[in-house]
């Protein structure tokens, strides 16, 4: 940026680089809408107003015009794109800048895995704010490839790196004054910091604040979060693909309190992002929901800008980028042009043609992660109970039930019950090669035959396999270490039915979206072949290892009962 340039442009001094005519401006700041002129110089507004000339002129004809959107937390891995794909599905939606969390790829490669996903992102039209992972690995109930503790968060955060601490999900820790969890947050201190505390209330939830943290995604209902607003913090509404918040929130908002408030997409699939969108497809609904338009539209860019100190974002006003959106209907926020930093990049829909999104090289650290040694994993559970704890799939939901329920037993051992809807799961260590199993039960995914099985398991991305039976769960757990990572279905005989390889950290491809999304849907239709009845059962699948949100998950060292933060026996008479 040089400033005399803006200072002379901003004074009509010399011409704009471009100015947009009769334009109808949203403006965050006096929640009205504004008829003007909009000069941009070097990227950024230097003008509201008539007068203004411009080396280029386009003349909006009553068009709406809105800062870009800002999407407040989102694992980009979560997308299986790496971040030049990603951006190509999300910028011509009107998303401009995004804040990212790379815990997914942290807890796989460590330190170089963040540094690939921010010098992937480093280039971009779209804006990458990149957060540090503060919980890698999430806790100590799981192996994972990476260990980052405060002295290596710290040294991100002093180069540059970074900007804030990501979602602190060890909450526990956080409310017991965990040492390693306090060092953290010292070493953020001053620098935005994101919460992770699912059901937390009370006193509890009062110490979490007082830790220094600003913000939660995880609320589940209006009481949940009304609570948390109450205590300071910013509420992200989230609407991701296995996690459907938005709306049974949007009743949370009020003209009182609508700017303590954001929205997320967490974690969005192919599927989701191109067929309803990202955060334009929040602001519609919140919208049709009756919230007024531009405080829907402020929830997207200025709250957002504010929360992470990003003041030269979230709103379309002189000294801030040019980030924006042009839009026909208020009532119906489709973005048909979108500007970086006041350059076209996307029009109706697609990209501009002259927009070039290019991916660095892969360096070794972020590949060869499948380390399984097959001759070691045991999926066999010994009938020793006779009351089985079953995690309890809640639909649109990451949290869990605990289900006691009777075992199906043979020949001495427990095995799954598809007529009961009772598959088991087992969660395979792929990262030290020494690949220890936990295996337990699952109700609520339907399959009748056949397994699934994909190296994406959050946050710690182990092998995860839910099946009918031994034989086929071995067989579509062989199958996703033998392509390097990814996701597989197999049917009721251990074929391959549909395969979607993510060699990039067993994480993502570097194929464009659209033909990610397609093998994506093909993994989907041979999921639901085999009996599958979710939304996404592979982004479910992949939840029910996270042993961070209530109530039973499992990890490769066992199940987990999350509310006492500890490993329970398999059999509740144990």
């Amino acid at each position: 940026m040089n400033r005399r340039t803006l200072l002379a442009a901003a004074r009509g001094d010399q011409p704009a680089d471009l100015v947009l005519r009769n334009a109808r401006l949203v403006n965050v700041f006096s929640g009205l809408v504004e008829e003007t002129d909009i000069a941009v110089a070097d990227g950024y507004v230097v003008g509201l107003g008539p007068e203004y000339a411009g080396e280029r002129e386009e003349d909006l004809a009553g068009a709406y015009v809105a800062p870009g959107l800002i999407d407040a937390h989102v694992h980009i891995e979560s997308s299986l794109c790496v971040p030049a794909q990603f951006a190509a599905a999300v910028l011509p939606h009107g998303i401009t800048t995004v804040v990212t969390d790379p815990h997914e790829i942290a807890n796989v490669a460590g330190i170089p895995g963040i540094r690939f996903m921010v010098e992937s992102g480093r280039d971009l039209p779209l804006h990458v704010i990149t957060m540090a992972p503060s919980c890698v690995p999430a806790t100590h109930m799981e192996t994972n490839g990476a260990t980052l503790d405060a002295a290596d968060l710290a040294a991100l955060l002093a180069d540059g790196t970074v900007h804030g601490l990501a979602e602190v999900m060890n909450y526990p820790g956080v409310v017991l004054g965990d040492a390693q969890v306090y060092a953290k947050l010292e070493a953020f201190s001053g620098h935005p910091q994101d919460g992770h505390a699912p059901a937390l209330t009370g006193r509890e939830l009062n110490a979490y604040a007082v830790a220094g943290i600003g913000s939660e995604h995880e609320c589940t209902t209006v009481e949940e979060a009304a609570e948390k607003l109450s205590r300071g913090f910013y509420i992200l509404i989230r609407e991701a693909t296995n996690a459907h918040n938005l709306h049974t929130l949007l009743p949370l908002i009020t003209p009182a309190n609508s700017r303590r408030i954001c929205f997320c997409t967490d974690d969005r699939m192919p599927a989701d992002l191109m067929d309803q969108g990202s955060i334009d497809y929040m602001v519609r609904e919140a919208i049709a929901f009756g919230i007024e338009p531009v405080t829907a539209i402020r929830l997207a860019t200025l709250n957002t800008a504010e929360w992470f100190g990003l003041r030269d974002r979230g709103a379309v006003a002189p000294g801030r980028i040019a980030d924006l959106i042009v839009f026909d209907d208020l009532q119906n926020v489709t973005p048909r042009r979108v500007y970086t930093q006041g350059r076209l990049v996307a029009e109706d829909g697609v990209l501009a043609g002259d927009i070039s999104l290019v991916s660095p090289a892969m360096p070794p650290a972020v590949g060869g992660s499948m380390r399984v040694d097959w001759d070691v994993v045991d999926l066999r559970v010994p009938a020793t109970g006779e009351r089985l704890r079953v995690i309890g799939s809640l639909d649109d939901q990451l949290i869990t039930e605990e289900r006691i329920l009777e075992p199906t037993t043979h020949d001495g051992y427990v095995v799954a019950d598809p007529a009961r809807d009772i598959l088991k799961m087992a969660v395979i260590d792929r990262h030290s090669g020494k690949s220890g199993a936990g295996v337990g039960f699952i109700q609520g995914f339907g399959l009748q035959a056949g397994a699934l099985a994909g190296s994406v398991a959050h946050d710690h991305h182990n092998l995860v396999i839910i099946g009918a039976d031994d034989d086929v769960m071995l067989a579509a757990g062989r199958a996703v270490s033998e392509m390097g990572g990814g996701l597989v279905v197999v049917d009721a005989v251990g074929d391959i039915a549909a395969r979607l390889p993510l060699p990039v950290a067993g994480l993502m491809s570097d194929m464009p979206l659209a033909d990610v999304r397609a093998a994506y849907d093909d993994l989907l239709t041979a999921a639901a072949a085999q009996g599958a009845r979710l939304h996404d059962s592979f982004m479910a699948m992949s939840f029910m290892a996270l042993e961070v949100i209530p109530k039973l998950k499992l990890t490769d060292r066992g199940l987990v009962d999350v509310e006492q933060f500890d490993f329970v026996n398999l059999f509740a008479d144990k």
